[in-house]
């Protein structure tokens, strides 16, 4: 395997649980994969899958292979060979208990590696799962020192967030805790902060005399058919909006951090999450798209969303009156993931600005792009003015090599670095502003499949409008 720098680290052994599950096999174990082609997992690892079924360690990598196969990348693109020697099985579940095959398999792991060796846990799982695997962890001796990572929706509601929060809180301290939200691993979501710090063309626009409003939008072509049963017991505003949506305007809106070491970022996050105003009915449509209960696995009667619109406010001085516009949904026009900062117009000579000029807009699909949309004299003999849009693909950018959100994150969980990852102050204050809206429930409006949603989120945006989905006059 290559060596990129993280060879160095301590001997590790990566625990996951759910390894045969749907999540383990599209997004964990490819990433595992890709940073082995990259070099960025350590000298010497294991990992061991954990699940409900006795599965050989020969078969567990016939079904990793065939997992890299599906979703890739393919086996034969990386070192297959030495990486399937590394990997393990311990079943029979594992729970406070009954620990399964698992601590016979991790001190045979344990022993070839060093007694030493840094743990890592992985809770592919359903959330319901959570407090079982934490309580096994501490029952089992597996707690101390380890690092344990936590997939999205840490909580289903601000109830079972508390609850959730408590037990895991009462078994880990919170530097061991890695909450993921894999919109904070996207290159584009961290560079954000970068190019607003490092460039004084945004640090000295970046905030409410210079910004009319943000849009934070996520549209998405997908349907829910794959997952309906999870789906519709979360809806749009828990899958998307408390979580992936509320840490990138939090993102979007922090003070300038002390540094950008990881705690300085986490308290810049934490400081401007705080200052969310809580949620009013007022202020957020919901949608369903017409035939979502048709869907095998949803109820006839189902009022769950499938789309929100939300005008958030941030009590801070820098954003007070500005208002963030979130909005994201399942069987929409277009699939995007844009955050748009919509500039005032400047006083002066120029009394008309055509189309939607004095626009900073960063897309934070795959490596991420930035497009300036300004104005412009149109070439010719005459003063008129048009739009006009400068992109720049941060994919070549230099001579780096852009990383899929889950194999950033996870990479951070190796090296310790948790400036990506949520934490429990953070969440808390998510689900505080969230909260008197889950308690007064706007009623689900219904929308056509292929539209940009009910009619009613267009009030939201205002005089600007949402940008996607819209054409110039």
């Amino acid at each position: 395997m290559p060596d990129n720098g993280s060879t160095h680290l301590p001997p590790t052994v990566f625990v996951l649980y759910g390894a045969t599950g749907d999540l383990a096999h599209r997004m964990v174990l490819p990433a595992f994969f890709q940073l082995a082609q990259h070099g960025l997992l350590p000298a010497d690892w294991r990992l061991i899958g954990n699940g409900r079924g006795d599965v050989s360690h020969e078969d567990f990598a016939a079904r990793v292979h065939d997992a890299l196969a599906e979703f890739g990348p393919h086996p034969d693109e990386g070192p297959w060979d030495e990486f399937s020697k590394r990997l393990r099985f311990a079943g029979g579940g594992f729970d406070e208990n009954d620990p399964g095959s698992l601590l016979d398999v991790l001190a045979e792991a344990r022993e070839d590696l060093g007694a030493e060796a840094q743990l890592v846990h992985y809770l592919a799982i359903p959330p319901t799962a959570f407090a079982g695997i934490t309580r096994g962890l501490a029952e089992h001796g597996l707690a101390k020192g380890s690092r344990v990572v936590y997939e999205k929706p840490y909580g289903t509601s601000p109830t079972s967030f508390r609850e959730l929060d408590e037990l895991v809180l009462s078994v880990l301290e919170e530097q061991q805790v890695f909450r993921i939200d894999h919109f904070q691993g996207k290159e584009g979501t961290q560079d954000l902060h970068v190019l607003r710090f490092a460039n004084g063309l945004f640090e000295h626009i970046w905030d409410r005399e210079h910004v009319r409003q943000v849009q934070i939008d996520v549209p998405e072509t997908l349907d829910v058919t794959q997952r309906a049963t999870f789906y519709d017991a979360t809806g749009a505003t828990l899958d998307m909006l408390v979580t992936h949506l509320f840490q990138v305007a939090a993102e979007v809106a922090m003070e300038p951090p002390v540094s950008l070491a990881p705690e300085d970022l986490q308290d810049a996050r934490e400081s401007v999450l705080a200052a969310f105003r809580p949620l009013a009915a007022e202020d957020v449509v919901l949608g369903q798209f017409e035939g979502y209960t048709d869907i095998d696995g949803v109820a006839d009667d189902s009022r769950t969303d499938t789309f929100v619109a939300a005008r958030l406010w941030i009590d801070t001085d820098r954003w007070r009156g500005v208002p963030f516009l979130l909005r994201t949904g399942k069987k929409l026009a277009a699939g995007e993931q844009r955050v748009i900062l919509v500039l005032h117009k400047p006083d002066g000579p120029v009394t008309r600005v055509p189309g939607y000029g004095n626009v900073v807009s960063l897309s934070l699909s795959g490596a991420g792009s930035l497009d300036l949309q300004l104005i412009a004299k149109e070439p010719g003999p005459d003063l008129t003015l048009t739009q006009a849009t400068s992109s720049l693909d941060l994919a070549h950018v230099g001579k780096g090599k852009p990383l899929p959100p889950y194999v950033s994150l996870i990479h951070d969980v190796i090296t310790g670095d948790r400036s990506l990852f949520t934490t429990s102050a953070g969440l808390a204050s998510a689900w505080a502003a969230v909260e008197p809206l889950l308690d007064d429930r706007p009623a689900v409006q219904p929308y056509a499949p292929g539209s940009w949603g009910p009619v009613a989120a267009n009030e939201l945006a205002g005089p600007c409008g949402w940008l996607l989905g819209q054409t110039e006059d």
